[in-house]
């Protein structure tokens, strides 16, 4: 038979089997066909009941009986009625069978009476038929069908004397064929709520595939059987670890760890000592919280002071110079307190050539102590003023003093790049400006002296009310 399936677990009958079809429809008589004798006339079309009773023997190949009637009359006013019967066997050939239905033709022979309460009359009959059978699963079908009965006459059989044609249909169902199981997974199709179960695939008794570690790849082809609940698997149902810190992908909330670093249950790196370095690659625990590091987890120091870059408060402080423990010399501390205190930082006896502008080395550490200070106020506006004791000339000394604070803002320009030009100015004041009478060597030291005096000085005045702010709360 051919078959039409509704899904694709479930289709033809398999196998062997009988086929039994109810069938109705409607016969055409030929005008050539006459009810029984004595008053010979035409026969009316009428319904056609019958059955169809075969037995399938190959796909392609199968014997039929079929057989039916029709409750017809005379084709005239008043005319008698007629019974028609017909009975014959057949081979039937679906030379085009397929999954999804095909035609069948179907030939043989038998018997036909026609049959009234006055007479009848037998004939014999040659049938042939063509139609299409349809499996809506493997037990039940549709059967579409035309059959001509040609009658032959005793004289010459091989001249038909009629043609009468049924046309119909009727449901088909299968009896004794092979129970149908598509995907091999021991569960006929008729039981199976999954019909497309992988081969191998274990399955429960409604035919779906188990996955006991609900991994997606089902019992029976999964290699590694007891995945925890969410890694991520490959095709054979093993745990899958791209960044190798024995945390399945999946469950891994971290995916690209480092290698060697250790991790939690998570998957994600630790770094006890929050440097930013994993624990593992870390080959200096404990760095202390905010401390910069390098690649190695060590912390870095700069400016060799003891505090650690990112700790420090003053980087850069100058070689020699002893810290406070966020990394500022003390005099730093001491000098920031002073222009707080008198919006100035003065230094005295700062060393320059003789009758030079050129710094001597052992000035360099007092400016670098100023050079801190005002980089933590990028806000100031300063003027650097320099003065001379009474020796020399008046011009010769204003001129001196100029030329001096111009390198030491050279200096601090040069030692400190955050600093900015246009925020300071120079001034060369000379002896103009004494602190005490230059009437001794002592005096003369005070009065020889670079001053940064702050010009605008709401900015250190926010600056205090805040800290006595802070100093409150």
């Amino acid at each position: 038979m051919l078959l039409f399936p509704l899904r694709p677990a479930t289709a033809e009958p398999l196998g062997a089997y009988l086929h039994v079809t109810p069938f109705g429809g409607y016969t055409m008589f030929d005008t050539d066909q006459r009810s029984p004798a004595p008053r010979v006339r035409p026969m009316k079309d009428d319904m056609y009941f019958g059955g169809r009773l075969g037995v399938q023997t190959l796909r392609w190949l199968g014997l039929e009986l079929a057989g039916g009637y029709t409750p017809a009359a005379e084709d005239v006013v008043g005319g008698r009625d007629v019974q028609f019967f017909h009975g014959s066997g057949n081979i039937a050939l679906m030379p085009y069978s397929g999954r999804y239905g095909g035609p069948f033709v179907s030939f043989g022979g038998g018997a036909a009476r026609l049959s009234s309460a006055a007479a009848r009359t037998n004939q014999m009959n040659a049938e042939f038929a063509a139609g299409l059978q349809l499996w809506l699963n493997d037990v039940i079908g549709l059967r579409l069908e035309a059959r001509d009965l040609a009658w032959l006459p005793k004289k010459d059989i091989t001249s038909p004397k009629a043609h009468n044609l049924i046309f119909g249909g009727g449901i088909s169902f299968a009896i004794g064929n092979r129970t149908r199981d598509s995907d091999g997974d021991g569960v006929p199709d008729s039981r199976d709520r999954c019909p497309n179960t992988p081969r191998g695939a274990l399955a429960d008794a409604n035919g779906c595939p188990l996955d006991s570690d609900d991994d997606s790849v089902v019992d029976g082809l999964d290699q590694c059987p007891d995945t925890p609940k969410g890694a991520a698997v490959n095709a054979q149902g093993c745990p899958n670890d791209t960044d190798g810190d024995g945390v399945f992908d999946g469950i891994d909330q971290c995916a690209g760890t480092p290698a060697n670093a250790m991790v939690d249950a998570t998957g994600c790196p630790l770094d006890t000592d929050g440097d930013g370095v994993f624990d593992g690659l870390d080959q200096c625990a404990d760095t202390p919280k905010g401390a910069i590091v390098d690649e190695k987890g060590c912390p870095s120091d700069a400016d060799n002071d003891g505090v650690p870059d990112g700790l420090d408060n003053c980087p850069g402080t100058s070689p020699g110079l002893k810290v406070d423990k966020d990394g500022c010399p003390i005099e730093v501390v001491d000098r920031e307190t002073e222009l707080l205190d008198t919006g100035m930082i003065r230094l005295q006896d700062v060393r320059f050539e003789t009758a030079k502008a050129e710094l001597l080395p052992e000035a360099l550490p007092q400016l670098d102590i100023v050079g801190q200070v005002l980089s933590k106020w990028p806000e100031l506006r300063i003027e650097i003023g320099g003065h001379t004791d009474s020796r020399g000339s008046t011009a010769y000394n204003k001129q001196l003093s100029e030329a001096r604070v111009t390198s030491v803002l050279n200096y601090l320009l040069g030692r400190f790049p955050n600093l900015k030009l246009e925020q300071y100015s120079i001034k060369g004041y000379g002896e103009s400006k004494p602190l005490v009478a230059n009437n001794n060597a002592a005096n003369m030291a005070k009065n020889r002296r670079v001053e940064f005096k702050v010009l605008n000085t709401d900015v250190l005045k926010r600056e205090i009310q805040h800290r006595k702010l802070l100093k409150k709360e």
